[in-house]
């Protein structure tokens, strides 16, 4: 069984021994072994200057597969790269485990000290206050896996076709999109800033926040 996290991720040389290709955009690590088994990580940048970030990380309670795609610079991916799995441990200790609720704290925490830290920070960097990240967590812990969502990454289940010979993987999908292209998510939006009559925008033919991007973000 293999689970995958669609998005892009920032190169691990240090921790994870990776390899890079001929292509300097391109490089994945060997697969390693971990607390729940083993893992890699693959990636295709879409440009030098990347974005998003990704880790993996054991704690007693859980091993964790994060993987934040970051929107307008790196600053909120890297935000969420540092401060999500602390929570998630914080929180999981104090719950005596993990759990939907500690998850959905850790979330809610992580988005509480980014926006302290875009108000401190705004009268001297106000390029901050216009980045983002999407933010797509996996964690197995007591032989369940959870996923959690926060914006439009996705992650994939693949497992082996039962009674195929030749091997062949089935991919599930385990998360839910969030992102306004879908009725639900944009009424969620439009709700959540009554006040704002442009929140949502339909252009070039998509639905789209402010006319920029699909994906609610932390």
């Amino acid at each position: 069984m293999m689970m995958m996290l669609r998005s892009l991720s920032r190169p691990l040389e240090r921790c994870l021994g990776v390899r890079a290709g001929g292509d300097a955009l391109m490089w994945h690590a060997d697969l390693k072994p971990h607390a729940s088994g083993d893992f890699s990580i693959a990636v295709v940048q879409a440009n030098n200057c990347l974005e998003d970030q990704s880790q993996v990380f054991a704690s007693p309670f859980a091993t964790y597969v994060g993987v934040y795609d970051g929107h307008g610079g790196p600053e909120a991916s890297r935000f969420v790269n540092k401060h999500l799995f602390p929570f998630l441990h914080k929180f999981a200790t104090e719950q005596g485990g993990l759990s939907a609720d500690v998850i959905k704290k850790a979330f809610n925490a992580t988005e509480e000290e980014f926006l302290r830290l875009v108000k401190r920070s705004l009268p001297v960097r106000p390029q901050i206050a216009s980045v983002g990240s999407c933010c797509l967590v996996g964690a197995i812990s007591n032989d369940v896996l959870y996923v959690a969502n926060l914006g439009d990454s996705r992650a994939v289940l693949g497992r082996k076709a039962s009674g195929d010979k030749e091997n062949t993987v089935v991919a599930e999908r385990l998360s839910t999109d969030h992102n306004v292209g879908v009725e639900e998510v944009r009424k969620e939006v439009e709700e959540l800033h009554p006040d704002d009559s442009h929140i949502v925008v339909y252009t070039r033919g998509v639905w789209r926040i402010k006319g920029i991007i699909q994906a609610p973000e932390a």
